[in-house]
């Protein structure tokens, strides 16, 4: 089995005088400090960017991170793979730890997103759909407006998403966005695609986030060590085209992920998904089992999903407060679970918190092909 040792993370937000690499420095100094590890004993390394090519030319990004950082004669490999880029390379590195390529790897996700003129996020940018107007919000605006059709769901529940992503980002000291929102705040504030309002859609940042994992040899002499119980890559169509209120690929990732990890939605204490709209959020209950399906707005409605109820998600305030840095998202989660299952979350811990799923989504915009990662952690 592979675990984690050692976990970095900058605050999520507007850096306008640092680059891509030297966030992703103080993010891994961070980890190695925790794991109480040296450079030296790094064998691989991992680096995720996904924006840096197209928007400043940066290339070989994870080699200009080891460089400075004094790493030499290793192997890295810089990983692109939209919002899932940085679970992609956390599932990279475990697997080589696993193949027995190396006893320690470092998987660093950093993004700038914070420049001039950005626009919207969308892959195939000249293809008709896109130029038609099917972007990203309106892709999932329009699985929202089925769910509502289809199961009821109201626009008061697709609000409670980002009310309860304010209250558990005001007890996360590195959250972008900790000021408390109502349902009526949220529902009168600017339209952004209908049913959507501003709050609802997850705000770009600049951040990097860091993590050390370790086999069997190096984690048994760590007394805080987190292990991964399964790590699931899945991608492809789904299977309806015309059925917008599931991806079949979140289905099948989080199948495989319980499957290998030998546990049930029932086991689960803690998630942390991919919000990056509301409706993203209730879907991706339902492909984890932690409702019924078209149970989702009823789900976060009752307070399931809240701190202190059935299954906490996104206790660190998820993409829609702490910020969305598309690289970084996917390390960023995992580094809340192992937080978490340290039982070192403070105000905002989970109580008897033994088993975490992390969930990331990637690549979804006209609704037939995306990413998704899935990883099972426990103490």
């Amino acid at each position: 089995m592979v675990s984690i040792i050692g976990t970095g993370i900058i605050p999520f937000g507007r850096h306008l005088e640092r680059s891509i690499v030297s966030m992703a420095i103080e993010a891994t100094r961070r980890a190695l400090d925790d794991a109480a590890i040296t450079r030296d004993q790094i064998g691989a390394c991992y680096f995720a960017n996904a924006l840096g090519s197209s928007l400043f030319g940066d290339t070989t990004l994870g080699q200009n991170l080891t460089s400075a950082m004094g790493m030499v004669d290793l192997p890295v490999v810089n990983v692109e793979n939209a919002c899932t880029s940085g679970s992609t390379a956390f599932y990279l590195a475990r697997n080589a730890i696993l193949a027995g390529e190396c006893d320690i790897a470092l998987v660093v996700g950093s993004e700038k997103m914070c420049v001039p003129d950005f626009g919207l996020i969308n892959s195939g940018a000249t293809e008709l759909d896109t130029l038609l107007g099917m972007v990203t919000p309106a892709g999932f605006a329009l699985r929202a407006k089925r769910h509502m059709h289809e199961f009821g769901t109201t626009p008061e529940q697709l609000a409670a998403v980002t009310v309860k992503s304010r209250q558990h980002a005001s007890l996360n000291p590195i959250a972008q966005f900790t000021k408390p929102e109502t349902t009526e705040s949220v529902l009168a504030s600017p339209m952004i695609v209908d049913p959507f309002t501003r709050p609802q859609c997850c705000p770009i940042a600049d951040g990097a986030a860091a993590l050390i994992l370790a086999g069997d040899r190096v984690a048994a002499q760590m007394d805080r060590a987190i292990a991964i119980r399964s790590a699931v890559l899945t991608s492809g169509r789904y299977e309806n085209p015309a059925d917008l209120t599931r991806w079949h690929t979140d289905y099948a990732s989080v199948a495989l992920a319980y499957e290998k990890a030998g546990t049930t939605p029932e086991d689960v204490d803690i998630v942390e998904c991919h919000d990056a709209f509301s409706i993203a959020e209730i879907l991706h209950y339902e492909a984890l089992g932690l409702c019924e399906r078209g149970e989702g707005g009823r789900f976060v409605e009752r307070g399931d999903a809240s701190l202190g109820g059935k299954v906490p998600v996104n206790v660190s305030g998820g993409l829609l407060s702490r910020g969305h840095p598309i690289s970084a998202t996917g390390v960023a989660q995992i580094v809340e679970l192992v937080t978490q299952l340290r039982q070192e979350a403070g105000d905002r811990q989970v109580e008897d918190c033994n088993l975490g799923v992390a969930h990331c989504m990637g690549g979804d915009k006209k609704g037939d092909t995306k990413s998704c990662t899935v990883a099972v952690l426990s103490r």
